[in-house]
């Protein structure tokens, strides 16, 4: 480029990656309050999301804490199911879900069998970092990945670097498997359509450097004697993995899902993520605050990650409508200064106590993009003890959870205003998707998305009146 980034102009910059964008991102997000020129459904910022140093290096030491997570979690849930840790942790891991589901997730050719990639969902609050959620299945790669290449190409020097998430993608998969170059098809549902153009690039890209991956729908896979085939033109190519981006709570719905299980129990096919629902689950978040399995998750994380997750994860409860006996206590939940007994409690709450939320945790189309979530001080009290019910009332067949609330801290983001034709600044607060993949059992962070929305959304996700960029590190020369 003739010129240094710094002396382009905000303006032109957000033209520059409007026009190298493709129509929609990559994604079928909300174009009713998109302007009609605007390539992206997001607000676009002129420069890349700023880390400073030390938070790139947390980030950085995230990913093995999380893998370890993993790891730990894995390995209560095999050792509650064969009686070496308390039954009550896969009863209710297991709540809800079919015996098909739970048969599957136990098969022993997958025991030892992780995610391959793994998407924390970051709060920056006044107290630092706090992890919200964690996905394992995330979208985004795609057109993260689509993004980071823009902003390099621009100039900034993006976190993982402008190819990052489409290499590390398939580097991940190569490394868990025998082969050099396995064959992965991802198979995109009809649940997950609004991600398939981002996988249908990713898939390109790897194709363009001769590697073989195909974005496909479930119906369009083939079968033989041998295994699963894709078409590669007017021919048809044996799979060695199956890149799942499809839900396990929709796997009825899913065409040719039993023949992917067939083959997966043949070892003709691998399936990555591994279909374990009970990793799957947000539950998690309450099994590691439980006081009984700190010993268990101590010696299994070993004491720094260990404090460092207990800092990081807000307190979780699972809502479990069994009656408590009178002598027994809901651990290190308390209202008006006194322990609870009961959830029925949570009900007459005063809105300084509600600063809770009440999510599902995981086995239902509720679970994600922010679906069936209720922000205590949010709401009215009547509304509020109506929702605590609705979740009592789901369990065991839809487990919900409560959670403390974290408010994340006011930030500033600058974004090109395509109705007014001008630059605005806008207050808001941050969520931070880091990507991670595991290669050669090493977690490595391979890119990174940074969502600032609106001051006044206490829910923060992707939105049309929200700004989405890759990260970039801040030095000195800013």
């Amino acid at each position: 480029m003739s010129q240094t980034i710094t002396e382009i102009d905000p303006k032109t910059l957000c033209l520059r990656i409007n026009e190298r964008s493709p129509e929609g991102g990559l994604f079928q997000g909300d174009r009713l309050n998109v302007h009609p020129d605007s390539h992206l459904p997001w607000r676009i910022s002129p420069e890349p999301f700023w880390l400073t140093p030390d938070q790139h290096q947390f980030l950085v030491d995230l990913g093995p804490m999380l893998y370890r997570f993993y790891q730990a979690s894995n390995l209560l849930y095999q050792q509650s199911v064969k009686g070496l840790q308390p039954g009550w942790i896969h009863r209710y891991l297991d709540a809800g879900k079919p015996d098909r589901t739970i048969d599957m997730g136990r098969m022993n050719r997958i025991k030892s069998h992780l995610p391959l990639v793994m998407r924390p969902d970051l709060l920056l609050t006044a107290d630092g970092v706090r992890v919200t959620e964690l996905d394992s299945v995330p979208g985004g790669i795609g057109f993260t990945g689509q993004i980071s290449r823009l902003y390099e190409d621009l100039g900034y020097e993006i976190v993982g670097g402008g190819n990052g998430l489409v290499r590390g993608f398939y580097e991940a998969i190569r490394s868990s498997f025998p082969y050099d170059e396995p064959v992965v098809a991802i198979v995109v549902a009809d649940e997950s359509e609004a991600y398939r153009d981002e996988f249908e690039w990713l898939a390109a890209q790897l194709r363009d450097s001769d590697l073989p991956v195909y974005c496909c729908h479930p119906r369009d896979l083939h079968v033989d004697d041998d295994g699963i085939l894709v078409a590669d033109g007017d021919t048809r190519t044996h799979v060695d993995v199956v890149y799942r981006f499809f839900e396990l709570f929709d796997l009825a719905n899913v065409p040719k899902a039993e023949l992917i299980t067939y083959f997966s129990k043949k070892n003709a096919v691998r399936v990555t993520p591994p279909m374990k629902a009970y990793l799957e689950e947000k539950m998690w978040m309450a099994l590691f605050h439980h006081p009984q399995l700190s010993a268990f998750w101590e010696m299994e994380l070993g004491q720094d990650s260990w404090t460092s997750l207990r800092e990081l994860i807000p307190q979780t409860w699972i809502l479990d409508s069994t009656p408590a006996p009178p002598h027994m206590v809901i651990p290190d939940l308390t209202l008006h200064g006194r322990p609870v007994n009961s959830w029925d409690e949570l009900k007459r709450c005063t809105k300084k106590e509600r600063e809770l939320v009440i999510k599902p945790s995981g086995f239902s189309e509720l679970a994600y993009h922010s679906k069936g979530v209720t922000i205590g001080h949010d709401e009215p009290e009547q509304v509020w003890g109506e929702a605590v019910q609705a979740a009592l009332s789901s369990f065991p067949d839809n487990p919900y959870l409560l959670q403390t609330f974290k408010k994340a801290a006011r930030i500033e983001a600058h974004y090109y205003d395509f109705f007014n034709d001008t630059m605005r600044t806008m207050h808001g607060r941050a969520l931070l998707r880091p990507y991670y993949f595991v290669h050669d059992g090493e977690p490595q962070l391979a890119g990174m998305q940074a969502i600032v929305c609106p001051a006044d959304k206490k829910i923060l996700h992707g939105m049309t009146d929200a700004a989405l960029m890759p990260c970039a590190i801040a030095s000195d020369k800013r």
